[in-house]
């Protein structure tokens, strides 16, 4: 696997490919077992891995002693994201809950010790908790950062305003975003500011909880529909993505769901494999291996594209064009 900068500005090498761990334990009750979790890590270090994603809310505290476990003596050869807000808690009380600082400081320390190790290479809130003032957040993380706690910050799940009002105060090295074929209206703005900011982009749910591998079609259970009486239904725009792939994984000989993940790949972005099986992981694995043509690519876009929206559509027909 091949690594590449990590933002604009940290000169940090990471792995194309980001190993998620939101599977990693059972305490939800749904999840990866300890011997799926064993070969998933070694498949992927084996692979040449070496970022692992994690929140302190994954499977309620049992995804990070997991990471602890197996990086404890090999620290120096990953990098860890991990974010706080929700707690590792069931039920998480006000005070160690949201974005404030005493969220921040409770979850950095709690990260620290389950993970077994004295800093944090990326920590971020997991999402905008619509109450903390920006100030609050950017002081708090930039005196993790002195203290050494942590490396870098980052936002999980925040609107671009707020992303360009951090950034604006403080370095950020990432940001953390849900994107895939069926989920692009980070187009809109996110992708913008993180490219304006020189932001990494980490794209979490590249198949869409599996809808594009198309494995619902047949019938199959998963993130989606697991815990629900709801047959699978699919609009218009989520069924000609999917014949397409069909057609293109024909056509290059692969899965669906390899070409959806190596669409992916194609946007400047590191991807996160939420794998619960090997299986998952060395499937996606594979799309390393597949180039899209630009044909095909042109494809996928268009079918997949978002409508920008105001002010995107009327700026497309006022600002001046030149021929390059």
């Amino acid at each position: 696997m091949k690594n590449k900068l990590f933002g604009a500005y940290t000169g940090l090498p990471a792995s194309l490919l980001i190993l998620g761990a939101a599977n990693f334990g059972s305490r939800r009750g749904y999840g990866a077992d300890e011997k799926d979790i064993e070969r998933i890590l070694a498949t992927y270090t084996d692979a040449g891995g070496n970022f692992i994603d994690v929140a302190d809310q994954y499977q309620l505290g049992e995804a990070e002693e997991i990471v602890g476990r197996f990086t404890e003596n090999q620290r120096h050869n990953f990098i860890i994201c991990t974010k706080y807000t929700r707690s590792a808690e069931q039920v998480p009380s006000l005070l160690n809950s949201g974005n404030h600082r005493k969220a921040m400081r409770q979850g950095v320390e709690a990260s620290l010790k389950r993970l077994k190790t004295d800093y944090i290479d990326i920590f971020m809130p997991h999402y905008d908790d619509g109450l903390t003032p920006i100030d609050e957040i950017v002081r708090g993380l930039e005196d993790l950062v002195k203290s050494g706690k942590i490396l870098y910050a980052g936002l999980a799940n925040f609107p671009a305003w707020k992303v360009a009002a951090i950034a604006s105060k403080i370095p950020l090295a990432a940001i953390q975003m849900e994107y895939n074929l069926v989920q692009r209206t980070a187009d809109r703005e996110l992708m913008g500011v993180s490219d304006h900011f020189g932001l990494s982009r980490m794209l979490y749910s590249p198949l869409a909880g599996g809808l594009l591998t198309g494995k619902y079609r047949n019938g199959a259970s998963g993130r989606l529909n697991i815990g629900t009486a709801k047959a699978y239904t699919e609009d218009a725009k989520t069924k000609a993505i999917i014949d397409e792939l069909e057609l293109i994984a024909t056509e290059l000989d692969a899965t669906v769901g390899q070409v959806a993940f190596a669409w992916t790949l194609t946007k400047n972005a590191f991807p996160i494999i939420g794998a619960r099986k090997p299986s998952h992981l060395e499937e996606s694995l594979q799309a390393l291996k597949i180039t899209l043509s630009v044909v095909q690519l042109e494809k996928l876009d268009a079918i997949s594209a978002v409508e920008m929206g105001y002010p995107h559509d009327l700026l497309q027909t006022v600002q001046h064009k030149f021929d390059a």
